[in-house]
């Protein structure tokens, strides 16, 4: 009995014993899945906070791709527009390349207008000074002889001396006379002072016709007479026969009326027209262009 007592003690204290281990044991495994279940939450809601996240730098990520795609748009027009004004500033380079050598241009014409002009001017300021020297000299020589017969004046811009008829030549006749000489004498001492320029004849008459064996009309007169006045001015008073012309008017280039009298007298006369050279304006003109 008392040994079956030591042996139930036995047993109870072995069982005893076994149950507090296996408390133990439960109570680790208890603890365990506390932490485990614990550490399960902290994961899940970790988890939870970078689904979170993900789901907000997913949405930053769309907004700047958007952002990007706004930018390689803006890029993109903005290339387009520098291309776009590359091209017109070329455009206008050109243009304003072209403009300028318009301009140029124009001002090299009007410099040469310029020229032109205040050459022109300068020679006739020049053709005026011997104009008026030509006519105090002329009216001077010829202040002895009658207003009447002789006139000297500026037409057109050249000097006219006009002889009347009766002054040079007999009706009808163109031979001069000796009084006339010595007019066409003064006359000369004055053009051969001025070599530079040259003496144009012109023979006019009335408008009544004449008709004689060596004379066919008014032309063949008026071209005659002029004639006479050239070949005296060369023969007698040293003219030179190159600077001269003769010509004959008739009665088409009449000063007055031909109806009355007075006015025939007026038309019969014969004009030394004294001009400047025409090369030497041809030249100029020619220069100026």
């Amino acid at each position: 009995m008392k040994r079956v007592l030591v042996v139930f003690a036995a047993v109870a204290m072995l069982s005893s014993c076994g149950s507090k281990k296996r408390l133990a044991e439960i109570k680790s495994l208890q603890e365990a899945r506390d932490k485990a279940v614990a550490s399960l939450n902290d994961c899940d809601q970790r988890t939870a906070d970078l689904r979170s996240q993900l789901t907000t730098k997913d949405a930053d990520l769309q907004g700047k791709t958007k952002q990007v795609g706004d930018l390689q748009a803006q890029i993109d027009y903005l290339k387009k527009t520098n291309t776009n004004l590359l091209d017109r500033m070329s455009d206008l380079s050109i243009v304003s390349k072209s403009g300028a050598e318009s301009i140029k241009k124009s001002l090299e014409t009007l410099n040469e207008q310029t020229k032109y002009t205040n050459n022109l001017n300068a020679s006739i300021q020049r053709k005026d000074s011997i104009n008026l020297a030509l006519v105090m000299n002329l009216k001077r020589s010829l202040d002895d002889v009658n207003d009447q017969d002789v006139t000297v004046e500026v037409k057109k811009g050249v000097v006219y001396v006009s002889i009347s008829d009766k002054l040079l030549f007999r009706s009808g006749s163109y031979d001069i006379t000796t009084r006339a000489e010595n007019v066409l004498g003064k006359v000369a001492k004055v053009v051969n002072d001025h070599k530079e320029l040259d003496i144009l004849v012109e023979g006019h008459t009335d408008a009544v016709p004449i008709s004689t064996a060596s004379i066919k009309d008014n032309w063949d007169l008026s071209a005659l007479r002029a004639t006479s006045v050239v070949r005296t001015l060369q023969t007698k008073f040293g003219v030179s026969p190159e600077r001269m012309t003769a010509g004959g008017r008739s009665e088409f280039s009449p000063k007055d009326d031909n109806s009355t009298s007075v006015g025939r007298q007026q038309n019969r006369r014969t004009e030394i027209i004294i001009t400047p050279k025409l090369d030497q304006f041809f030249n100029l003109l020619s220069n100026g262009k």
